[in-house]
């Protein structure tokens, strides 16, 4: 299949005008544009006949659909992507948005949870859409370990980190765990994590395990492993998925095949399926990415779009992302700068708190 560079060089001056006037025209009001229209804005005076036939040409070409007969032209997926590919006109982001952001950041001496739920909270009034940040997972060094029975299959581990952040995690001990093997186990984790975050922890015990096999009973060392693997587990995911602004897509569309698709995707966002893909997403490019419709599995189901850049801690290192989704029909323009400001900022003040 031809790719839509191809289709853009292929194209003349005259395609390219009436493409970016249709495809501008369908951004600005949501509906097809029709010959009429364009030939009053078109640079070069044509007849709407003629523009009729270039219009066809595009829709042949995939770029340009007809949603009804007889009505004007609307972009395929492939055409908005040629557009934000080749012809997008990013502007600088605006002094009323960038001050919109900045106000939420007025008081940075929170915690990082809560000055993330404003930023999500500013971005999706901003951009009058639905936002997604990505928190990062805590990655500060751990100063203590501690393992609670509770029941004979269920225990907690409790986290305490250097930074005063505590975390209480349930999970399934070994079956036969005594309250001397607790106290072993925690007693050997606790020797081993000083000063290490709980990925390095990770990798540290699993060393230390193959070298002290004989100084730790089985039970003990099967609590260390269990209390590993749910660290490691793919259903526990550290990282947090915060959504604002849900109302505004519910809102904004009528037809009631598209409010239950985009129901369900806000349900699987709020169950938190796809956040590690969400992080994929960002870290697969540098800067702001944008995909349309189908293009990416995340966002499929609802036929909307998401611009979504990452943000670095100190170490210049990816710990999670900023995004805006909305409809096909996005104010691309604008919403890229103004998601490119907010995950910097976000960078900047989570490498200013250390």
């Amino acid at each position: 299949m031809t790719d839509s560079t191809t289709l853009f060089d292929e194209m003349n001056d005259r395609s390219r005008e009436v493409f970016r006037r249709v495809v501008e025209g369908y951004l600005d009001t949501g509906g097809p544009v029709g010959s009429r229209t364009l030939t009053r804005s078109l640079s070069e005076k044509v007849s709407a006949a003629t523009i009729r036939n270039v219009m066809q040409d595009l829709e042949y070409m995939g770029l340009l659909d007809s949603p009804h007969v007889s009505a004007g032209r609307i972009p395929t997926q492939m055409g908005l992507r040629m557009f934000v590919d080749g012809l997008l006109e990013v502007g600088d982001l605006d002094t009323g948005d960038r001050q919109k952001i900045d106000a939420t950041m007025g008081d940075t001496g929170g915690d990082v949870g809560s000055m993330l739920d404003r930023v999500s909270t500013a971005l999706s009034g901003v951009t009058h859409g639905a936002s997604l940040v990505l928190a990062p997972k805590h990655e500060a060094p751990i100063k203590h370990i501690e393992f609670v029975s509770l029941a004979h299959d269920r225990a907690l581990v409790v986290l305490v980190f250097a930074d005063g952040h505590v975390e209480n995690r349930l999970f399934t001990p070994p079956v036969g765990q005594t309250p001397s093997s607790l106290r072993e186990a925690a007693n050997f984790l606790n020797a081993v994590a000083e000063g290490r975050t709980l990925s390095e922890l990770q990798s540290a015990v699993r060393k230390e395990i193959q070298a002290r096999r004989q100084e730790i009973d089985t039970l003990a060392r099967d609590m260390v492993e269990s209390g590993l693997a749910l660290w490691a587990d793919g259903e526990e995911q550290p990282e947090r998925l915060i959504v604002r602004g849900r109302s505004n897509l519910l809102g904004a569309e009528e037809d009631e095949e598209d409010l239950d698709r985009i129901r369900t995707l806000f349900d699987d966002l709020e169950r938190k399926r796809d956040i590690a893909d969400f992080l994929q997403l960002a870290e697969e490019g540098d800067g702001v990415r944008i995909f349309i419709g189908s293009e990416n599995k995340l966002f499929s189901l609802s036929g909307s779009s998401l611009v979504v850049s990452p943000y670095m801690n100190a170490d210049r290192k990816i710990v999670g992302a900023v995004g805006v989704i909305g409809p096909k029909r996005l104010n691309y323009g604008r919403i890229v700068p103004i998601v490119d400001y907010t995950a910097q900022l976000v960078g900047k003040l989570l490498s200013d708190r250390g």
